[in-house]
């Protein structure tokens, strides 16, 4: 665990974290802290607490001393000192004939270095710039361009709703605004309202946006139809603050508009079903005899007296509406209980098949002959008998097998140029009967 303590160099700027070492600042006061750019005044904003720092972390600077009197007096002349190089920078700027705006000018603690702050449309070329205001201050000098929001915060100002501007007030840091928020909190997109006195969007449309996107996840968007208490209409407008829904409901060729809570307005055949409850908190079509009582002492004690003595009293089971179409439900006893972490035992097709212990012995002993075998004839299957025969036998076989093979071929093949001539003749004569009676004509 480290001790941290959080201060600012400048009135809600950003908060930076040193560790205070032997010394303990409290809210308000100013220490000395060790900066890049050496040591510089700061005001404590937090007391010291505990911080556990994550690996990785980079390491923290420590708080070099608590402010004195002296370091006080010196930081107020900074600031007389800052009015009058103000002054000279602009009028260096207009000698130099340079497009660049100065803002602010701040000294160093020490006073080792000048920070001139402007703003400009683009790139500028100030090499000369500085090399005046050097021989001028005799002291390093340094420019940096800054945006519009910064220039903003820097000067400060009254925004349009007549209050200092936030970023001058209390936002220590920017954050992205974009027209879309403007457009989903139904505000007015003319660049002139929705702008602050920086020229870009107001800081505080990022204020109630979060809220305005969950509001409107749950209303439905413009032009949908919706079921209404007055029956079904079209979405005409949204008031996310008011949590209302403004509906145009047709009569006849005429349409009035009306306005509902959030709360009553469906997507047709999305309404929600209420369920009727009685005084004891269930359906009343539920039968008398299927509610559950409320339980007395007496039957508390009888309950507890049962659960001692390993005995379990049934619980009348309760049912909602619509459990008719279910099964009914049961109590289970205490047998089907104690099967519940049993191991699901499963029939044996061939036990069910009635096979009985002389037949399974004979199965196995044949089972294991034929391994025997094969162990014996070197991992060999055995060949049938059928299939052992003499040499000279086998061979007459196979002759007379392809003998008729043989004979079958050469008859298909006469066969063949027996029809393949009697379809020639066919051929040849119903030529002749065609080309006779031509030849008449």
């Amino acid at each position: 665990m480290a001790r941290v303590i959080g201060v600012q160099f400048q009135k809600n700027g950003k908060v930076y974290y040193f560790q205070p070492g032997a010394f303990e600042p409290h809210t308000g006061e100013y220490v000395i802290v060790d900066t890049e750019r050496g040591a510089d005044l700061a005001e404590a904003v937090t007391d010291c607490f505990e911080f556990e720092p994550k690996p990785g972390d980079p390491s923290l600077k420590n708080v070099v001393r608590m402010a004195t009197e002296a370091d006080l007096v010196c930081a107020e002349g900074n600031r007389e000192k800052e009015k009058e190089a103000f002054a000279v920078g602009q009028r260096k700027i207009q000698e130099h004939k340079l497009e660049m705006k100065l803002v602010s000018v701040e000294y160093a603690f020490d006073g080792s270095k000048i920070l001139f702050y402007f703003t400009a449309n683009g790139r500028v070329d100030f090499r000369s710039l500085v090399k005046d205001l050097a021989s001028v201050f005799k002291t390093r000098i340094e420019l940096r361009q800054i945006g519009v929001r910064d220039e903003a915060r820097m000067l400060g100002g009254l925004g349009p709703c007549g209050r200092p501007i936030c970023c001058k007030a209390f936002l220590n840091d920017f954050q992205p605004v974009s027209i879309k928020m403007a457009k989903e909190q139904n505000l007015s997109l003319n660049p002139t309202k929705i702008s602050g006195v920086c020229g870009r969007l107001m800081c505080c449309l990022k204020y109630e946006q979060d809220q305005y996107e969950q509001i409107r996840k749950k209303m439905p968007k413009v032009g949908r139809e919706v079921q209404t208490p007055d029956g079904i209409g079209t979405v005409t407008e949204l008031n996310v603050v008011k949590e209302t829904v403004s509906v145009r409901i047709m009569n006849g060729d005429n349409g009035e508009i009306k306005i509902f809570p959030m709360t009553d307005v469906f997507r047709p055949g999305m309404e929600p079903k209420p369920v009727p409850m009685d005084d004891t908190g269930m359906d009343p079509q539920t039968p008398a005899e299927e509610k559950t009582a409320v339980p007395t002492e007496e039957s508390r004690n009888a309950d507890v007296k049962s659960e001692e003595k390993g005995q379990r009293t049934p619980k009348p089971v309760r049912r909602n509406a619509g459990s008719e179409d279910r099964p009914e439900q049961t109590e289970r006893t205490e047998k089907q209980e104690r099967k519940l972490g049993q191991p699901v035992r499963r029939e044996n097709p061939r036990k069910s098949g009635g096979e009985t212990a002389e037949s399974r012995k004979e199965r196995n002993e044949k089972k294991f002959a034929g391994e025997r075998n094969e162990k014996n004839n070197g991992g060999l299957t055995p060949i049938p008998s059928e299939r052992i025969g003499e040499p000279g036998e086998r061979k007459a076989q196979r002759r007379e097998k392809v003998a008729e093979q043989t004979s079958g071929k050469k008859t298909a093949q006469e066969s063949a140029r027996v029809t393949g001539k009697n379809w020639a003749d066919q051929l040849q004569k119903a030529m002749a009967a065609i080309e006779g009676p031509k030849e008449q004509e």
